[in-house]
């Protein structure tokens, strides 16, 4: 008897044929998928072409070779695949005649081609049969045709074959019992189908009461019902269990249930199908080694079971014995469940992998990741953020993809976890961002769809979900309201965003009055800022706000205590209050304490603290009114950090002033304070810069980023942990 492997087993059905007399009809599209194996997962694209990646040592990635790849390679067809199936260490596919190829490890004939000879290229299943659906479990695997009848071939030791004994077959061989099936799933050492009128029948092993009819340990070499009655949509086996959607909407599971892969509380297992915790209805579901995992019909990931390696994709949390939200809140439209990692496809076709990553199975180089992370690499980025008080920096790509790397302890990276990074990571979940944000400790973004998303410390309630129930999130979560926003900021313990009538909405902490809504009081959710202004951009400081309206009025509200509201005081104002001077704005940035703006002409003018020169104005003077930048300079583009502002000009050339303790300026040197923009070294051509606590980075109109500064949490992300006081390029 073989060793105990992993299973996955997923139910794929293959595009219909097209019949003789349609030779002119379309050709049926391709649905992207997903499968994985023990130690490789593979995808399947809408043009048929298939990419496989992790270990290969059975030539299980199909590309000629047994070397493994943490990246995806193609798999050697010359043909277009419509389903493909993984297993431990083999894969198989259709193509869009039904024929079967596999390729991998063949030790028991899983191949189906006659030979026990592992093969490292797709090659025919023997028998000519057509197909129009493929499950690969652990040593064997199994098709249906499109007659309904099932096919089974490979190890058989407990009649996982179905063919009334327990001989090994080398090529597909009957199921026997006239029974017509529209899926099968085949596990570790049993196999289930779902017959054309909804009942499953199961076969094989029953040490855990797999076979689901009542009884435990006898096993089965022919298809026996399942009790209970119900009739099912879809299924999918493990190792020793199996699950199936309901045509109710209810998911049952049967069998082994030792770490709750089940999805119920009894660790002796269930014998019968037994509902699941919860009342989630799922539109598919899929089955690993010791876990399981289901996807609603709006794309909402669950799993349950265990999480050793993070295969659950919710941290480190332990086991589950009932669904668990994936972290993230990634929208899939495809999950598959391996030996213990998962993954799962978008509705935009990008693919997110979790868990154990010993051989590469994520697309990654580290040994696990413990939620989603994207098996993509970051590309030209058009938007930068490394917030004022922040010691971490987040970015866009062209695809909205977010990427932050630098300080973490409190999960402002969104990647799930907790421990600084010195390069760009993926922030968990598959939300294509439009604007990002970075504050002390959170970061905030604003989707495509103008859905407000949130992440890191939630201590005064600056995530604004209402209270998460806990200090952090490391990964995000949506602000609470509904509201559609087309702007965002993050300030040192508050957040701000603009709704799309121009409305300014506020939440977290109110210590000086930073929300805006005539009080003083902390706002868990997001919260209309008083005095019914409508604005086209809005900032956060530490303990203030400013917002500026369309005709180019400033407007500030908070703390005033370094002269930062521009009013000509240092009082509160726990409502907006506008700005003196009658200066008309194009642009505001609010620092640590302090706020600049652009005029239509490009002149910069600063107000509020300046005992780090943050002001340029030439003194070290505060100001409690806008006062002009020295140097004459026409900026394009400015941006207030904690104690420093750094700006571009319009040909390009990026200036610094303010505090350099770090080498914030990019000067070439640190220590010393300067009152006066002074150019930052290296002659780059910026189209736009954004100051953080300690570091400021700048981007190329090429998409690529420079940062300098303090690097103690590995912000500037160019994989070292130290300072630079010149720009150095981000590496990705």
């Amino acid at each position: 008897m073989p060793r105990r492997s992993y299973t996955v087993s997923l139910v794929l059905l293959a595009a219909a044929v097209t019949a003789c007399g349609e030779a002119t009809s379309p050709v049926p599209a391709i649905q992207p998928t997903i499968t994985a194996g023990t130690a490789h997962t593979c995808m399947l694209s809408s043009t048929g072409t298939v990419s496989c990646w992790g270990g290969n040592f059975a030539g299980q990635l199909g590309n000629g070779s047994t070397t493994g790849s943490v990246s995806p390679v193609i798999v050697a067809a010359s043909f277009e695949f419509t389903t493909i199936s993984a297993r431990a260490s083999y894969t198989c596919g259709l193509d869009r005649a039904g024929a079967a190829f596999c390729w991998g490890n063949n030790g028991f004939g899983m191949l189906g081609n006659g030979t026990t000879a592992k093969s490292t290229v797709p090659g025919p299943v023997s028998g000519g049969l057509h197909f129009s659906s493929l499950t690969t479990g652990s040593y064997h695997a199994c098709g249906v045709t499109s007659n309904g009848a099932a096919y089974c071939w490979g190890w058989n030791t407990q009649g996982q074959l179905g063919t009334s004994d327990t001989g090994q077959r080398l090529v597909p061989t009957p199921v026997v019992g006239g029974l017509s099936f529209k899926a099968l799933a085949a596990g570790y050492d049993n196999t289930c189908g779902i017959t054309t009128s909804g009942q499953v029948y199961c076969w094989g092993g029953n040490i855990y009461g797999q076979l689901g009819n009542g009884t435990r340990t006898t096993p089965s070499y022919v298809p026996v019902a399942v009790s209970g009655g119900q009739t099912f949509t879809a299924i999918a086996s493990g190792s020793g269990f199996s699950c199936a959607l309901g045509s109710s909407g209810a998911t049952f599971c049967w069998g082994a249930n030792n770490v709750g892969e089940s999805g119920n509380l009894s660790g002796s297992g269930y014998t019968t199908p037994t509902q699941i915790l919860g009342s989630h209805v799922f539109a598919h579901v899929t089955a690993g080694s010791n876990h399981a995992c289901a996807i609603t019909s709006g794309g909402d990931a669950f799993c349950w079971g265990g999480n050793q390696d993070g295969e659950l994709g919710a941290g480190a949390n332990p086991q589950q014995f009932g669904p668990n939200a994936v972290s993230g809140g990634i929208k899939f439209s495809a999950i598959a469940a391996g030996a213990s990692h998962t993954c799962g496809l978008t509705t935009n076709d990008a693919v997110y992998c979790w868990g154990s990553n010993r051989f590469g199975e994520l697309g990654h180089v580290v040994e696990r990741v413990l939620s989603p992370a994207p098996v993509i690499g970051l590309t030209g980025v058009v938007t930068l953020t490394a917030g004022a008080t922040s010691s971490h920096t987040c970015a866009l790509n062209g695809a909205g993809t977010a990427f932050c790397w630098g300080n973490n302890a409190n999960g402002e990276l969104g990647n799930g976890g907790s421990r600084p990074i010195a390069l760009p990571d993926a922030v968990s979940g598959a939300h294509s961002y439009s604007t990002i944000a970075g504050g002390l400790w959170h970061t905030c973004a604003v989707s495509t769809a103008g859905a407000g998303y949130c992440w890191g410390s939630d201590g005064t309630f600056q995530l604004g979900t209402g209270y998460l129930g806990a200090w952090y999130s490391s990964t995000p979560v949506a602000v609470a309201g509904g509201l559609t926003f087309t702007s965002i900021a993050t300030g040192l313990w508050h957040s701000c965003g603009l709704v799309t009538s121009g409305a300014a909405y506020c939440w977290g902490a109110n210590v000086r009055g930073e929300i805006g809504d005539s009080s003083m009081a902390s706002r868990s959710v997001p919260t209309p800022v008083a005095g019914s202004l409508t604005f086209t951009a809005i900032g956060a400081g530490i303990f203030g706000s400013c917002a500026l309206t369309s005709a180019g009025a400033a407007y500030c509200w908070g703390d005033g205590a370094s002269g930062q509201l521009g009013a000509d005081t240092t009082s509160v104002s726990v409502v907006p209050n506008p700005v003196s001077g009658g200066l008309v704005f194009s642009a505001l940035s609010v620092g640590g304490t302090h706020v600049c703006g652009l005029v239509a002409s490009g002149a910069a003018y600063c107000w509020g603290s300046n005992y780090s020169g943050q002001l340029g104005t030439g003194s070290f003077v505060a100001a409690r009114v806008p006062g002009p930048v020295a140097g004459g300079h026409t900026f394009a583009t400015i941006s207030a950090g904690s104690r420093q502002t750094c700006a571009v000009t319009t040909d390009g050339a990026a200036y610094c002033w303010g505090y350099n303790d770090a080498g914030q300026l990019g000067i070439g040197t640190s220590g010393d304070s300067t009152n006066v923009p002074v150019a930052v070294t290296g002659g780059l051509t910026f189209t736009t810069i954004q100051a953080g606590s300690q570091h400021t980075c700048a981007l190329t109109s090429a998409g690529t980023v420079y940062c300098w500064g303090d690097d103690y949490y590995g912000q500037l992300g160019h994989g070292v942990f130290g300072f630079s006081t010149v720009p150095v390029a981000v590496l990705y």
